[in-house]
């Protein structure tokens, strides 16, 4: 091996060090800042429905940052934004008995009807987490008409074509929450291989 070769070799091995050492520094401080809130739940109900919990608590984030007393403009109430009407019908599809809306305000009521619909929509769409949230939040009908119509080609490097504006930043924010949370928390989570194509 010539002198610069090995100059090169050990230069390129330095550089990857200190990538680590600057990771493993500023990496508590992402999960403080990219909170796993919510865990255990999050957890058992995406084993439940196969899918990544990292996406769970990505959704949630961008929802509700976290708080189950959210209710939106709409209507939608909890930690996943979940529609009493949507709930309703989610409730009578999982065998859930006495279901009322008010229930959504419970996070471990919330998460498991959210997780079961986001997983429903995920299997509905052959695995694709972006086609996925973007009917999470415009609505499955609204998503099938647009891949129909082909005014959004259902990519995420055509998400600026959604005709909903709402939509399109939902998508995006949480695509990159999720890009973060899977950064931060997925080596130590084996749920993590239910996430599916971006």
């Amino acid at each position: 091996m010539s002198r610069w070769l090995r100059w090169a070799a050990k230069g390129t091995i330095a550089l990857l060090l200190f990538g680590i050492v600057v990771y493993a520094g500023v990496r508590p401080a992402l999960r403080w800042y990219f909170p796993f809130e919510y865990r255990q739940a999050a957890e058992r109900y995406a084993q439940a429905h196969r899918i990544d919990p990292l996406l769970i608590v990505a959704v949630m984030r961008i929802e509700s940052a976290f708080d189950p007393a959210a209710v939106s403009p709409k209507g939608a109430r909890g930690l996943m934004q979940v529609m009493p009407e949507t709930a309703l019908w989610a409730a009578e599809q999982m065998g859930l008995k006495d279901f009322h809306p008010d229930q959504l305000f419970d996070p471990e009521v919330n998460i498991a009807i959210g997780s079961w619909y986001l997983a429903t929509l995920h299997r509905q769409f052959g695995g694709d987490t972006v086609l996925a949230l973007a009917a999470y939040n415009g609505g499955r009908g609204n998503v099938m008409r647009w891949l129909n119509e082909e005014s959004w080609s259902g990519e995420l490097a055509t998400i600026d074509d959604i005709p909903f504006p709402e939509t399109r930043g939902y998508v995006r924010k949480v695509m990159e929450t999720y890009a973060w949370y899977r950064l931060l928390y997925a080596e130590d989570h084996p749920l993590a291989i239910f996430s599916s194509a971006w």
